[in-house]
Formats: C-alpha cells, sequence, structure tokens
C-alpha cells in the first residue's frame, strides 16, 4: 500500500492536472505558451525522476515478486503497458542514478530529461566502472560534468561526450565479435505469415545455405503440388542439380491462403 504521504501527493498531482487540462489554451499567444510549455517540460522531468526512483527501490526490495513476477522488466512490461526497451531502459536509469548522485540530483529538479539520464546511463555498467577504478578516474568529478552538460547543452553533445569517455576508457575498444557481420531479421504478420531477410558472412554462408535450401524456392524450380490425405496442399519444388536425380525443396507457406 503507499504511504498516507504519498496518496495525499498523487490526489494534489491529480488535481493540477485536471487544472492544467481545464485550461483553455485557445486564448493565449507565443509567450505565454512557450513559458508554459518550459514549466511542463521541467515538471516531466520531475515526474519521471520520481517514477525511476521508485522502480529503483522495487528492485532493490524485489517489490514485483508481491505480483507473482520475478523482474521489474515484466512487471513494467505487464503493469504499466510499456514496450521491452521501454522498461529494460527505466530499470537501467535506476540501477545507474545510484552511481551517479549529481546526475540524480539535476534530474530530480528538472533540469535533465530522461533520455539524457538513459545516454548517461552507460558511465554506471560494472565494466565501466571497474575500468574507471583501474585508472583512477574520478568518477564524482565526471558526475559532476555529466550533469551540467545534461542540463545546459543539446541530447546529441551530451552523447558525444558520453562515448568520448567511454572511448577514453578503452581505447583498444572491445574483442571482435565472430558474429559482427551476420544479423537474422523476421517480421510475423497480422495473417500469421512471417518475412524476413539475413545477412551473412562467408563462414556463415557455406554453414546455413545447407539448410536453408530446404525453405528456398531455386531460380528456375518447377511447382508441383503434393497435399497429403489429410494436410492442406503444400507447394513443392524440383530443381535438377549436379546429382543424379533431382532434389526436392518444401516451402514453409501453404500454395493458397484461407
Amino acid at each position: 500500500m503507499c504511504s498516507s504521504g504519498c496518496v495525499d501527493a498523487l490526489r494534489r498531482l491529480t488535481a493540477a492536472l485536471d487544472d492544467l487540462g481545464a485550461e483553455d489554451l485557445s486564448s493565449q499567444f507565443g509567450p505565454q505558451l512557450l513559458e508554459g510549455l518550459r514549466g511542463l517540460l521541467a515538471a516531466q522531468n520531475r515526474l519521471a525522476a520520481q517514477l525511476t526512483r521508485r522502480v529503483r527501490e522495487c528492485e532493490v526490495t524485489q517489490a514485483a515478486e508481491h505480483d507473482g513476477l520475478k523482474t521489474m522488466q515484466s512487471w513494467l512490461r505487464g503493469h504499466g503497458r510499456l514496450s521491452p526497451p521501454a522498461a529494460a531502459r527505466l530499470v537501467r536509469s535506476g540501477r545507474a542514478l545510484t552511481q551517479l548522485p549529481a546526475v540524480q540530483e539535476a534530474f530530480g529538479r528538472g533540469a535533465v530529461t530522461a533520455e539524457q539520464v538513459a545516454a548517461i546511463a552507460p558511465v554506471a555498467r560494472a565494466e565501466n566502472l571497474a575500468a574507471a577504478a583501474a585508472q583512477s578516474v574520478d568518477l564524482s568529478g565526471v558526475d559532476a560534468a555529466l550533469a551540467e552538460m545534461a542540463a545546459t547543452r543539446p541530447y546529441d553533445d551530451l552523447r558525444q561526450v558520453v562515448h568520448h569517455y567511454l572511448e577514453r576508457l578503452d581505447p583498444d575498444g572491445p574483442e571482435p565479435d565472430p558474429t559482427e557481420g551476420r544479423s537474422l531479421v523476421w517480421s510475423r504478420h497480422a495473417d500469421g505469415a512471417v518475412t524476413g531477410r539475413f545477412d551473412l558472412d562467408a563462414v556463415g554462408g557455406r554453414s546455413s545455405s545447407p539448410r536453408s535450401s530446404r525453405f528456398c524456392r531455386p531460380a528456375g524450380a518447377r511447382v508441383t503440388t503434393a497435399p497429403g490425405p489429410n494436410s492442406p496442399p503444400t507447394r513443392w519444388y524440383s530443381s535438377p542439380t549436379t546429382f543424379s536425380r533431382p532434389v526436392i525443396y518444401r516451402s514453409c507457406a501453404p500454395s493458397s491462403r484461407t
């Protein structure tokens, strides 16, 4: 249960939002509208800071288990209806702010946005904190500098500074990923069909082509229909090869949709 102080504060917040919603904006002009907009942006940042702080405390106390869930990310996706990336970003920001008090203070007074906090959050990852400690980096100074940068400079400038800082921590960069040149993307459509594409390097292409050939129609293949006694029509493709007999390929999709 929310404390009595929390209930009273939320009641006042709701009443203030109702007042703002009832305000007639059509009678206002540029300067008035912009002044109100600045105040709303700061208020949005402050509210986001309180949300982030509470999410972090819920994670620390494992509050999601009271609703039968294991993590705050799953709770935010289910009860808060957040997308998986948004839920993960909110949890990561809460963790990062525990290591960055200056950024947390600027966020709490509305000078920093939630998006800026998410951009700064990689600084507080465990591996980056360890690298900073190994190089005797003054994390409190970095924290203060990032807080001031976020409060006074555009978002893109902040991202560049964070990127530069992280590169300085690891000038050699991460170990090369042998699967970096490979990707697989697919989409499921409303009718159940699946489309997608993939990119493979030479090694991945050699190892996957025998498998993928089962699902592909070769160029110039002849199409036949060979339904089973209790199965929907299925397209089969035959193509001559260098072997003495044709190789049969089966598609994933039926020949006609219902």
